[in-house]
């Protein structure tokens, strides 16, 4: 087949970008469609990305003009001043298993990295780490949970063809429902004896915004130090946190307290993909009622993030905030869970989280090359 690379420069462009991978997964069981709507968002240049960060999207079509590939090429400034290194990014990528349709899109996305001064590209990556990246790079018979990636085991073959090199790991643990080892509850009251308090976080009016405003504080320190991390800007985190809203359940989402200060939280929310994958991408109304049907059916959450500030580790914070965490996932009736997901050389947050009798469930990957 012939195939060509086209830009995406305007609204009509983007239709079939969006597209893509309807046309790659089909009938895949397993696959869960992003929300096109979000998608969009994430690439307008009004999205707040844009104050510090320039991309550039490409489709590739068939001669016939249908679309069979996607990729995104983006420069983080962030990151680039983090690292200290002109480090572009790839993402966004979809693509039919074809190792001529994919060179070409890496071509497309690595050239355009080039002409900005970019000497080494990473991914898969959108825009940041925040949002959608890593590969999957095993158990592809299973669906993801809520904002986690799946794709065909072709894309980290297809790849390392092309010169990518595997740049780290990471791991989705399964959690199992079951009651803790008792050192975790002994943590909690450690915790607490400490003067350390818990509750739930709000979700509505001033209090919602204030819960806001301190994750992103703690968020932002926490994790500062990450491997290919860049911070978002407040208004940002703001926006992502105003669209999960009410998705929260607040039983799963215990907050850490010393003095009214927020020393640390345990991120987790439902599995909306049980419920999004019946929504076929597209939340208009028949799919937000489809949604709010659906939605009936959430057994299981993801774990998204486990925090605490570094002199409150000591005072055993995060066992007790996992403690609280399971223990609001069995109230809520919650079959299983995941956390989702540990770089594999952060030796500290995997002995914590495999202390918990949690195993690894599933591996996802980046990936790097010099350009």
């Amino acid at each position: 087949m012939t195939f060509r690379i086209q830009p995406v420069s305007t609204a009509a462009d983007l239709e079939p970008f969006l597209d893509v991978p309807w046309r790659v997964y089909g009938d895949d069981p397993n696959w869960v469609p992003q929300i096109r709507s979000d998608i969009a968002k994430q690439l307008s240049p009004e999205n707040g990305f844009r104050s510090y960060g320039i991309l550039q999207a490409f489709v590739l079509l068939t001669e016939g003009g249908e679309a069979i590939g996607r990729i995104v090429a983006t420069v983080n400034r962030r990151l680039i001043e983090r690292e200290e290194e002109n480090v572009g990014l790839l993402g966004y990528f979809e693509c039919i298993d074809d190792p001529q349709a994919i060179a070409m899109l890496l071509d497309a996305g690595c050239d355009w990295l080039r002409s900005q001064g970019m000497t080494r590209v990473r991914g898969p990556i959108d825009l940041f780490t925040h949002n959608n990246c890593l590969f999957l790079a095993d158990a592809f018979d299973s669906p993801p949970m809520i904002m986690m990636p799946y794709n065909p085991a072709y894309y980290g073959i297809g790849w390392e063809r092309y010169g990518f090199e595997r740049a780290k790991d990471a791991y989705a643990y399964d959690f199992p429902m079951i009651p803790l080892d008792d050192r975790f509850e002994r943590g909690y009251k450690i915790a607490t004896k400490a003067g350390v308090t818990f509750r739930p976080i709000c979700t509505k009016g001033e209090g919602f915004e204030t819960d806001v405003r301190n994750l992103y504080r703690l968020f932002t320190t926490a994790f500062e130090a990450s491997w290919s991390s860049s911070s978002r800007t407040e208004a940002e985190f703001f926006d992502s946190a105003q669209q999960l809203k009410t998705l929260v359940d607040p039983e799963i989402f215990p907050i850490a307290e010393y003095n009214g200060e927020m020393v640390g939280f345990f991120m987790a929310l439902p599995d909306y993909n049980i419920a999004l994958k019946r929504v076929n991408g597209r939340l208009n109304l028949w799919g937000i009622l489809k949604f709010l049907w659906y939605r009936r059916n959430i057994d299981q959450a993801r774990v998204l993030a486990i925090c605490a500030l570094p002199e409150f580790r000591r005072k055993l914070v995060p066992l007790a905030l996992i403690y609280l965490g399971m223990q609001g996932g069995q109230k809520q009736g919650y079959q299983n869970a995941e956390l989702s997901w540990i770089w594999a050389d952060n030796q500290a947050s995997r002995n914590i989280t495999e202390a918990s009798g949690a195993k690894v469930l599933k591996t996802y990957r980046m990936y790097e090359r010099a350009l």
